[in-house]
């Protein structure tokens, strides 16, 4: 009797040495579901407004009164130049003002002058026409003074220069002193109006013809509004609250890249987006069927994904599901080789190996897909 007890002590230790030896791990049945694609496109961010502000004139820089990075309101000073010679001038059409207007008296003079003694028959007729087309001439004379006074003043008036429109100021490559004209390479500094911001992005030409074919409407607007509303994740992952929409689609496809360049537009009422930032345009697509996997039951091979399927004799296989195509969330959309019904494992697959056997543990998959 000891003896049996002796051997059957040990047989029970050996069965449950065996039963510990198979790691559980989580599993869940795919089904068919609602899912949402994000298709991310590379994009570059301006303002609605990028402004260019250029001297008109030839002068130095001798005040600057913004810093890069301000935000200025539009008839905001901005500049002064230095340009004594557009202040001659002024003086200078003045005085030629004046000139003219004595011109003009002395002409007035001899019209009045003249024009009793041919009423008495004392001199020609000749006299009082003579005289008139002098004074016409001299009024000409005033115009065309009062004119370039009125352009000395406009070149004057550029030597102060302000904002032509709320925004964001951007560098500033020339400090005090420095001599600027019109046909300096470089701007003096630019004003970017960023309360709404464009985002450029590029589809390929496929896709460009996906799109319209399956889309409702007749013209590109029509089409473009059926879209749904986009979003804007900025470089450091945050996506921007508002959505934004997609409003226009260039008519010519870039022959080098094959590509459509396409634009959406977003509020940006904080001025967190600034002119030249890089961002990426997500844009969903419902489906109303699609096999869905979380993204920690996936691994990467040469660019395809694959699960561990679980069979009847709980061994697993890992199966090729296509290529990464993210849905919202953090899963992947199953393009072949699950079909609904089959069992995967959902987490610790780092440690699997083919054909091993686990002990599954059924995982709610709706719950699953939530808490995602």
């Amino acid at each position: 009797m000891l003896l049996l007890g002796i051997l059957g002590a040990c047989k029970s230790k050996k069965g449950g040495t065996a039963t510990q030896g198979i790691k559980s791990y989580p599993v869940i049945t795919v089904q068919r579901q609602k899912a949402v694609i994000n298709s991310d496109y590379p994009a570059t961010i301006q303002g609605i407004q990028n402004i260019e502000i250029r001297p008109k004139i030839d002068g130095y820089v001798e005040a600057i009164y913004v810093d890069e990075g301000a935000t200025v309101k539009k008839g905001q000073l901005l500049f002064k130049i230095n340009a004594p010679q557009y202040e001659q001038n002024v003086n200078t059409a003045k005085a030629n003002i004046k000139i003219a207007i004595a011109d003009v008296n002395a002409a007035t003079m001899q019209v009045n002058k003249v024009k009793p003694l041919v009423e008495k028959d004392i001199v020609s007729a000749y006299e009082l026409e003579s005289a008139q087309y002098t004074l016409q001439s001299k009024q000409a004379a005033l115009a065309q003074a009062q004119a370039a006074y009125q352009n000395a003043l406009t070149n004057l008036s550029y030597t102060t220069i302000y904002s032509p429109a709320d925004g964001v100021i951007g560098i500033l490559p020339y400090k005090i002193g420095s001599l600027v004209n019109s046909n300096t390479t470089n701007p003096l500094t630019t004003v970017s109006d960023i309360s709404q911001i464009y985002a450029y992005f590029s589809i390929n030409e496929r896709q460009g013809l996906d799109f319209f074919l399956s889309s409702k409407g007749t013209t590109m607007q029509e089409k473009l509004k059926t879209l749904p509303p986009v979003s804007l994740v900025l470089a450091n992952g945050i996506v921007l609250p508002k959505p934004g929409r997609v409003e226009t689609a260039s008519g010519l496809i870039n022959p080098q890249t094959g590509a459509l360049n396409m634009r959406a537009t977003f509020e940006n009422p904080d001025g967190l987006v600034r002119s030249g930032s890089s961002a990426i345009v997500r844009i969903p697509q419902p489906i109303d069927t699609a096999l869905l996997v979380p993204q920690k039951s996936t691994y990467q091979i040469q660019g395809k994904l694959f699960v561990y399927v679980l069979d009847a004799d709980n061994k697993v296989r890992s199966v090729d599901i296509g290529s990464n195509v993210n849905a919202a969330g953090q899963s992947f959309v199953v393009q072949h080789g699950l079909k609904p019904g089959d069992k995967i494992v959902v987490d610790g697959i780092g440690s699997l190996r083919e054909d091993q056997l686990i002990a599954p543990r059924p995982v709610n998959a709706d719950s699953l897909f939530k808490s995602l």
